[in-house]
């Protein structure tokens, strides 16, 4: 379904935008992801909503019988940074998530209900993992959801149309970076904190 509308407290959510995994190719440019990414969270920083920027730990994975958890070279610390092209604020919500979901295991949920957040709108990478993982994850918490089309990408294509044509428009809306940023400046969005 289309974006209808943003709620008052809705917070933006950037999933797993690190040097780790911007370097994976994917489906679509991955500077064009960040660059909307970037513009969704200079948005809501402006109109005082909150953005969470979500990054992976890829050397402490969930412990359980799978290929990740396995023992592997130890990734630097500088490759699990936030690019800095989200030029990442004092005031942004950090979170560093061990799982596919950015809600799993982490403050994420509590730290949004702190700020009375209603809904998330979703950007990052990838589609199929973390994407979808925080999206589902959110919706079954009760958020109403929202992924940004154009900032999001996969490593499969056919993976990345799955969750854009039968996965998002269950779970919530779908717009564009410029849709939602219309919807952001022509409404009375936000944050009371």
């Amino acid at each position: 379904m289309p974006i209808s509308a943003l709620d008052p407290t809705t917070a933006l959510l950037v999933i797993d935008l690190q040097h780790a995994t911007v370097r994976n190719p994917t489906v679509h440019p991955i500077d064009g992801i960040v660059a909307n990414a970037a513009r969704l969270a200079s948005a809501f920083r402006r109109h005082g909503l909150p953005v969470a920027l979500v990054s992976a730990d890829l050397n402490e994975p969930p412990p359980g019988r799978t290929e990740l958890g396995r023992p592997r070279a130890p990734i630097p610390a500088d490759a699990l940074e936030i690019v800095p092209g989200l030029a990442p604020q004092p005031g942004d919500i950090r979170i560093t998530k061990r799982g596919w979901s950015a809600f799993a295991g982490t403050a994420l949920d509590a730290r949004l209900a702190e700020r009375d957040v209603t809904q998330v709108v979703i950007a990052g990478i990838a589609t199929s993992f973390g994407v979808e993982s925080t999206a589902r994850h959110a919706y079954d918490a009760g958020y109403h959801v929202t992924i940004a089309l154009d900032a999001i990408t996969d490593l499969d294509a056919q993976s990345h149309e799955r969750g854009v044509t039968r996965v998002f428009p269950v779970l919530g809306e779908t717009g564009t970076t410029d849709q939602i940023l219309t919807l952001l400046a022509s409404s009375d969005v936000a944050a009371p904190f």
